[in-house]
């Protein structure tokens, strides 16, 4: 890698690791005013738990190692790293990316969990779950099988979606939902937490090339377009299912758009990704009503969001994904073509079996973890402390200060 190589990723990285804060924005702006600061706090937890246990044993438990279920501790506390191929770099541009995945099941959990209970929960969450699956999908079984996730939509939002409704089950409903809505107290928050988002994103998806190459710009292309693309269908399926056009639905549909791009975008083309994005747009928008219907009370609608934008967008790869034309950003750079160019189905097989996998492995074992909480501290607050707010209660402190929040 050259220093230009080396500045993209490193710039990259910090665009992943401002993710998470866009995400507290993103999700801090959705909640009741009461729980503002708890929604931040659970966040940025994230980022001072979850880099340091990354660094420590979890980037060695990933991606060392030639075991069938899970990496060595070949590397753990950054030993035997390989200096000349930069591996320290990658290890830290990684670390967002573990980072910010526990961070997603924040928004389902909203307004009711024990700040102690997701103190625990994210450390334990990462290593016996987000590491063996970042292991299978990546350097293991299910990438030597042939499945692709360019940038972590099966490790990451598959993941993480299907984790938040395994601790949801375990934690329960809000008190008086669903007949009490909450609708977001702040849409300025949620609107510049999904900027900072989109920001951030270029870095996910193009530093995922790992080089400032042609595939970080293919990437970087993908990701403009289909945000773009999903938050237009979002709206006016909103327009055409409510009558109105909402900046929730906007902000929505765009982070739904770079969800579903997330594992295709280095394998797709520009057309595609925009057909992706409109189809996430729509497909996202149907799901997160589904939760009213089906009784689960996924506050922020991660699971309609992150899990079904993160399926879509996985299986859609094997339908777009056309080696050919990568072929000539990058000689060398192979993979199973899709459906719709010339692969026949193979990789389509290949995505639906990792993404089963993941489903079925990460929602047993989150569950367990969640149930092993509640069994032993408490996952979820007393209704006292829901009612008066987990601000001041659970921290001390309230995010706006000159309001009565008895009647907020």
């Amino acid at each position: 890698m050259d220093s230009g190589d080396n500045a993209w990723l490193l710039t990259s990285a910090a665009l992943v690791l401002f993710m998470t804060p866009g995400l507290a924005f993103f999700y801090g702006g959705m909640v009741r005013s009461k729980n503002t600061l708890n929604m931040l706090m659970m966040n940025f937890w994230c980022l001072l738990v979850v880099p340091l246990l990354w660094a420590i044993v979890g980037y060695s438990l990933a991606f060392s190692g030639d075991g069938d279920f899970i990496g060595n501790f070949d590397k753990s506390f950054m030993r035997n790293f390989d200096m000349q191929g930069n591996e320290l770099m990658f290890m830290i541009f990684l670390a967002t990316f573990a980072a910010i995945t526990p961070a997603l099941i924040s928004g389902a959990v909203a307004d009711r969990m024990k700040f102690s209970a997701w103190a625990i929960f994210v450390p334990l969450w990462s290593i016996l779950v987000y590491c063996p699956v970042t292991f299978w999908v990546y350097p293991g079984w299910l990438a030597e099988r042939g499945s692709v996730d360019f940038a972590g939509g099966t490790s990451i939002h598959v993941n993480a979606g299907i984790g938040a409704l395994a601790v949801i089950l375990v934690l329960g409903k809000r008190k008086g939902w669903p007949e009490k809505l909450s609708p977001p107290h702040s849409m300025p928050l949620v609107m510049l937490g999904t900027g900072i988002l989109w920001l951030g994103w270029f870095g996910f998806n193009a530093g995922s090339a790992g080089a400032a190459n042609g595939r970080a710009i293919q990437a970087f292309v993908n990701t403009a377009l289909a945000a773009a693309a999903a938050g237009l269908s979002w709206a006016v399926t909103e327009k055409f299912r409510d009558g109105h056009f909402t900046n929730l639905g906007v902000a929505s549909g765009i982070v739904a758009g770079l969800v579903a791009i997330t594992p295709g975008c280095g394998f797709v083309t520009g057309g595609s990704s925009i057909l992706i994005g409109l189809i996430a747009g729509v497909v996202c928008a149907l799901a997160v009503g589904l939760k009213s219907k089906l009784g689960y009370d996924d506050a922020l609608d991660v699971i309609g969001v992150h899990l079904v934008g993160g399926l879509l967008g996985s299986i859609l790869i094997g339908f777009f994904a056309d080696p050919e034309a990568f072929s000539k950003i990058d000689e060398g750079y192979e993979f199973l073509g899709g459906l719709f160019y010339g692969g026949g189905t193979e990789l389509l097989v290949e995505q639906i079996l990792a993404n089963v996998v993941t489903l079925i492995f990460s929602f047993a074992v989150t569950f367990a973890i969640a149930k092993v909480l509640d069994l032993t501290i408490g996952l979820r607050v007393s209704e006292e402390v829901e009612s008066e707010g987990l601000d001041i209660r659970e921290h001390a402190e309230t995010a706006y200060s000159s309001l009565d929040r008895s009647t907020i």
